[in-house]
């Protein structure tokens, strides 16, 4: 299809076009030789005109008849005729019957003074000519004509000998663009078929491989380049859901292990009312847990769906809220919440999702700073972008696990701190990201804890 499409747009249309430039071009150049002719013949014919009774005693001639140059013209000089005022036939150049070239035994003269007549005849062996007749009078007052004619034979020589040289240059190109429009339709036909084996490959759910390499940077070469990225994102996207469901099944699988061990001592003998409450506690606790990791896993399928309500509103007074609501929590634990932030900070966010973004930042710092801890909540602006910092005086994460952090399930104190989903800071992470922003972990040195950063630009534009 492609080949077809090429050698149709790229060599056959552009021959007939070129074939039909070429032909037009014929016609005028015969239409200019032709003019040409026709101007040669009426300065013949005015030169003749003026001199035909200046021979000796006035008698008629023509005077190509009697031109020194004679022998050298005669291959393409005009035959001239001159016609008494009774029509016949009174001097001829070159010698012989009117009738050679097409033109009357007799023609009788007009009125003197009028335009000069330009006609084309054609002779008996279909030969054209291209003849003047003028009118004149003689001194003694009679009316001749004079009929000058030349072959048309060297103007359609003319015309030939280009239509063959012009119909031999466009088979040439034409060859030519049908042999480069050849080589290109295999080299596309092979570039798209390598795309078209990937995308089957990528609807087959084989995200492993990228496209064939391609070096050339056009459209083609940017396609591949833009499938490349999207086959990179799919196979990380695959990864991250593998992990999420490892993680998840992981997750559901302890507290559900715990609830049916309870229940499977319960059922084992006969219990007192109080060891079945206890048990029914203990189920009950791990019952919440399943309800928090629940929550949790939908809150982030949420924020990877990104159906955000974006609108223009003070981030700080956002932020103030957010920790006014974990207050609270922090005088429970013994914590100081210290926050700094500027006047009104206006950018375009969407409130829910933000704020739930701060509280698990809130809620992770809470956590792991021990009691007497202090919170440093901070608001700047950085260019384009505002940052939501969090530092805590916990134990701080390893520069190696800076970015892992953020991933499903991920913990970094091991199972110190149980109490956690472990999908808090990708909430986080999906949060910033559908906002066009970034989360990530301060690297500044600190002497103690870590700094965790939510960046979202004061604009309002696409998520990354």
């Amino acid at each position: 299809m492609i080949a077809r499409r090429l050698w149709v747009l790229g060599a056959l249309l552009p021959v007939l076009a070129m074939l039909t430039a070429l032909g037009l071009a014929g016609q005028l150049f015969r239409y200019d030789l032709e003019r040409s002719l026709d101007r040669a013949l009426l300065a013949q014919a005015a030169v003749e005109s003026v001199s035909l009774f200046d021979g000796p005693g006035q008698k008629v001639h023509l005077h190509m008849a009697v031109s020194p140059l004679l022998e050298q013209v005669r291959p393409f000089a005009p035959h001239g005729y001159l016609y008494g005022p009774d029509g016949s036939l009174v001097v001829s150049y070159p010698q012989g019957p009117a009738g050679v070239d097409a033109g009357e035994e007799r023609l009788v003269p007009g009125e003197p003074g009028g335009e000069p007549r330009l006609l084309t005849q054609v002779d008996s062996n279909g030969e054209r000519w291209r003849e003047v007749r003028v009118n004149v009078r003689s001194p003694h007052g009679e009316r001749y004509a004079l009929r000058l004619s030349a072959s048309l034979g060297q103007v359609d020589g003319s015309v030939g000998t280009y239509y063959r040289m012009a119909l031999s240059l466009a088979a040439v190109l034409g060859l030519a663009l049908l042999a480069v429009q050849t080589a290109l339709a295999r080299k596309l036909a092979r570039r798209l078929a390598a795309i078209t084996r990937h995308l089957g490959q990528l609807r087959e759910g084989d995200f492993s491989r990228a496209p064939v390499e391609d070096r050339e940077r056009d459209e083609i070469g940017q396609l591949r380049a833009v499938l490349a990225e999207a086959t990179e994102r799919l196979r990380g996207a695959r990864e991250t859901q593998e992990r999420l469901i490892a993680g998840a099944a992981h997750e559901l699988r302890t507290p559900l292990t715990l609830m049916r061990t309870s229940m499977d001592l319960a059922l084992r003998r006969e219990r007192t009312p109080e060891e079945l409450r206890a048990s029914m506690l203990d189920s009950r606790r791990e019952v919440d847990r399943l309800a928090v990791l629940a929550g949790n896993l939908l809150d982030l399928a949420v924020a990877g769906r990104g159906g955000w309500d974006r609108k223009r509103g003070d981030l700080s007074q956002l932020i103030s809220q957010a920790v006014e609501g974990a207050r609270a929590e922090a005088e429970r634990r013994g914590q100081m919440i210290r926050m700094d932030a500027p006047g009104p900070a206006e950018a375009s966010f969407d409130a829910g999702g933000l704020r739930q973004a701060v509280d698990n930042l809130l809620s992770n710092a809470l956590k792991f700073s021990p009691e007497g801890g202090e919170i440093h909540v901070r608001l700047l602006r950085e260019g384009g972008r505002y940052q939501v910092r969090v530092a805590d005086m916990g134990p701080g994460i390893p520069p190696a696990e800076r970015e892992v952090v953020f991933e499903p399930f991920h913990r970094v104190l091991g199972d110190v701190h149980t109490s956690g989903t472990g999908l808090g800071l990708a909430i986080v992470r999906e949060v910033a990201e559908q906002h066009g922003g970034r989360a990530y972990v301060a690297s500044e040195p600190r002497a103690a804890g870590a700094e965790v950063v939510i960046e979202i630009p004061v604009a309002l534009r696409a998520a990354s």
